[in-house]
């Protein structure tokens, strides 16, 4: 089954003065484009996770987010007490009057009033950290799922629809070249010329081998099998299924140049339709 590189993951959990999330959301891309937002403390982990996320999503434009919460009473933030008395000692100098409360209101915001202490690395908080993670990527990757489901679907009612088209038209081959046979006749007749018979059935013959499309209608054949035979593989087959939509424009284009015929050239271009529509699709596909 084909998967989605259009996905969300969202996991949390509470610890004990702590809440984690991780979020991770992917859009389609050529290959892989990360970008990882994490708290500060971590980032000598990061290499690592990078090396994780890319093995289990592989292809899209990533967005990956860890979010900590303190929920409890600790907190690496703390009061430069120096600076603020600093501050509040300056400010009296020129307010001497001020509202001592006001004052430290206002010197708590300013600059270097809180000092951010970098804690170390817990073993056991990054572990539990970890397990969020896989989670996120778990839900992440059942959501790629449920998409590559919906994108199989209409892959296979446009890849019949094209395949309905190409019946249609090759139902309308006969009564092409007798209409391509007639023409010519009566081109010849307003002509007055003399004709030898065997000379003009060889002629002709000559020139709707040149519009005969039954090569185009068995390759396109194969081309359309082979799509769905790729759709329903076990791997990663978004490039794949590129390429043959490549080869499927090929053969129709092709067709639509040869049939010299106004209805089969309606099924064309309706062919091509199908086709531009499954490309636009086939672009999400991991």
């Amino acid at each position: 089954m084909i998967q989605s590189m259009t996905g969300f993951g969202k996991a949390s959990k509470q610890l004990s003065t702590k809440k984690i999330t991780v979020e991770v959301k992917s859009l389609n891309s050529k290959g892989l484009d990360l970008n990882v937002r994490m708290p500060s403390v971590y980032r000598e982990m990061e290499l690592g996770l990078r090396n994780v996320i890319s093995q289990k999503l592989e292809r899209g434009k990533v967005d990956f987010s860890i979010y900590i919460e303190v929920t409890g009473e600790e907190t690496s933030s703390k009061i430069n007490v120096p600076i603020v008395r600093g501050y509040i000692n300056q400010m009296k100098a020129v307010i001497p009057n001020a509202d001592e409360t006001e004052l430290m209101k206002m010197a708590v915001r300013m600059p270097d009033a809180l000092k951010t202490e970098r804690d170390e690395i817990d073993e056991n908080e990054w572990n539990e950290i970890l397990k969020v993670v896989n989670d996120a990527m778990k839900n992440i990757a059942s959501f790629r799922l449920d998409e590559g489901k919906s994108l199989e679907n209409e892959f296979v009612t446009r890849i019949e629809n094209i395949r309905n088209y190409m019946n249609q038209a090759v139902s309308m081959d006969a009564e092409r070249i007798e209409t391509v046979k007639n023409r010519l006749r009566t081109a010849l007749e307003e002509l007055e010329a003399n004709v030898d018979e065997n000379r003009f059935e060889q002629e002709l013959i000559f020139y709707l081998e040149k519009y005969d499309i039954t090569e185009e209608r068995v390759r396109l054949e194969n081309h359309l099998n082979y799509f769905i035979e790729t759709i329903a593989g076990t791997e990663a087959n978004g490039r794949k299924l590129g390429f043959i939509t490549q080869e499927i424009g090929r053969e129709i284009n092709t067709m639509g140049s040869k049939s010299n015929h106004s209805e089969m050239q309606k099924l064309v271009v309706m062919m091509k339709d199908e086709l531009e529509k499954i490309k636009e699709q086939v672009l999400n596909v991991l």
